[in-house]
């Protein structure tokens, strides 16, 4: 009874876990849309900020330790985001380039020039400061969970993902769902995002995370190999359903990248079988996807497969508004136009040709995006997180298939999905997906092997260090 009672107290979540937990949680019912006009934005910057305050009032001082690099990248966005909108002079303001319409403007209405803030578009711009608030809480409470506790997001991940799958497919039976806090469109199978590219995304990171955690820390996997088997093939066949070009891509990717990094894991599970187990398994797995993708096709349920014959290059905003937008970024470079004020902006430049009863609200490709908005400066700091990026994957991933190095190559995993999403849309502009890049680069930045505060390293699964170092020498644990 007394093993038992410690036991129960060794499970015992911090603060951090569970202000975590929630704000995930609300993140996913509020936090799938990326536009500032839904009111998902304001239940989500409301609840992070309330708990940063339970956070700052009854949590403990999070240990930055490895999580610096992230730290600094996320507060020098957030200072440049600030400096955009600082009140400038009106000479300053008017030799920055492309604000001579703006200029001309207030000399036509006999206006004298007004000081402005660097941003032309300053509401737009305080928006997005306001949205870092997401990034910073889920970057404090992650900083503030135990060693041990960081595995434990992966569960929580692939129900998250589950979940969205599971609203995804009734979308497609032809169920009606609305959610008042998001802008999704009725035709589309998105789940709980306005954007079935962000779904597709949300899906590839439970692709990702499944054979990982069946494998975590070289344990058997038991019931979780079926479970996370069955789970990636439920994945797979809603990215199909979906609709998502770009998910095909990040679908691939993540099936290819899963086993690579769990490889070690499935090996050790398979040590007690003859060695043509581990390729025989390979290739199970292989061809069961296939069969299952096949059988979508041929029952017409592969939308995204379908989207790629059906698509015209021609009428492809994506790739007509290509050529102005580049010739915005050449036009405002090197001060660039201010964050988030793309659609009004394209709006000036927006040639004729392109004009239609909808409207172009992004780039879709954010890295043009940051250059766009924030000219040089938001160039330089992309390239330094890029070069992190690179850096930090290449010391986990040459680091060999040690287990206790499977988290930060899941990390470096999730961010390469990100940024080649991001190449032809904007996920990491929605609530859930930019806690989702927070996580991802906070487990790439523990690239060196973490350890617990009775100095475990995660080589030895989180639960049995822990009781080790508690029940060691005392002898009612064999009572």
């Amino acid at each position: 009874m007394r093993t038992h009672n410690r036991l129960v107290q060794r499970f015992r979540p911090s603060l951090s876990l569970i202000l975590l937990v929630a704000l995930l949680i609300v993140l996913w019912i509020a936090g799938g849309a990326s536009r500032a006009d839904a009111l998902g934005q304001t239940v989500v910057r409301a609840s992070a900020w309330l708990l940063i305050i339970v956070v700052i009032l009854f949590g403990e001082r999070p240990a930055v330790g490895t999580a610096r690099p992230v730290a600094l990248i996320l507060l020098a966005a957030t200072a440049l985001v600030l400096l955009q909108l600082v009140p400038l002079p009106p000479d300053v303001w008017q030799s920055l380039p492309g604000r001579r319409v703006l200029a001309e403007a207030a000399t036509a209405s006999g206006q004298a020039q007004p000081w402005r803030p660097w941003s032309i578009v300053p509401g737009a711009t305080l928006n997005a400061l306001s949205s870092l608030i997401v990034p910073t809480a889920v970057l404090v409470f992650v900083a503030g969970l135990r060693a041990s506790e960081r595995a434990l997001l992966l569960p929580l991940i692939l129900c998250l993902a589950a979940a969205s799958t599971i609203v995804g497919l009734l979308q497609f039976s032809g169920v009606a769902l609305d959610n008042p806090l998001i802008n999704e469109s009725a035709a589309q199978v998105s789940g709980n995002f306005a954007n079935r590219n962000h779904f597709a995304v949300f899906l590839a990171f439970g692709c990702l995370v499944a054979p990982i955690w069946a494998t975590l820390n070289g344990r058997r996997p038991g019931w979780r190999g079926p479970a996370a088997f069955g789970l990636v093939l439920l994945f797979v066949l809603t990215i199909l359903a979906s609709g998502s070009r770009a998910g095909l891509v990040l679908g691939l990717l993540s099936l290819v990248l899963g086993p690579v990094i769990a490889q070690r894991g499935i090996r050790n599970a398979l040590s007690e079988y003859p060695r043509w187990a581990f390729p025989a398994l390979i290739a199970g797995v292989v061809s069961g996807i296939a069969i299952l993708v096949l059988v979508s096709v041929a029952a017409d349920r592969a939308v995204s497969i379908d989207r790629l014959f059906w698509a015209d290059e021609g009428q492809d905003m994506r790739s007509r508004g290509l050529p102005t937008v580049l010739a915005m970024i050449r036009n405002y470079f090197p001060a660039g136009s201010g964050f988030g004020g793309f659609d009004p902006i394209f709006r000036i430049h927006e040639p004729f040709n392109l004009l239609k009863p909808t409207y172009f609200n992004h780039a879709h490709n954010d890295l043009l995006e940051i250059v766009l908005d924030a000219g040089l400066p938001g160039l330089l700091l992309l390239s330094v997180g890029l070069l992190w990026w690179l850096w930090a994957s290449a010391r986990a991933w040459q680091a060999g298939a040690s287990m206790q190095l499977a988290l930060p190559k899941l990390g470096s995993a999730m961010l390469l999905l990100i940024l080649v999403a991001s190449a032809f849309d904007y996920p990491a502009r929605t609530p859930i997906m930019m806690a989702m890049g927070i996580i991802a680069a906070m487990w790439l930045s523990s690239g060196k092997p973490l350890r617990s505060e009775h100095g475990f390293t995660n080589e030895t699964p989180a639960p049995i260090a822990e009781a080790s170092s508690r029940y060691s020498g005392n002898a009612s644990v064999h009572a």
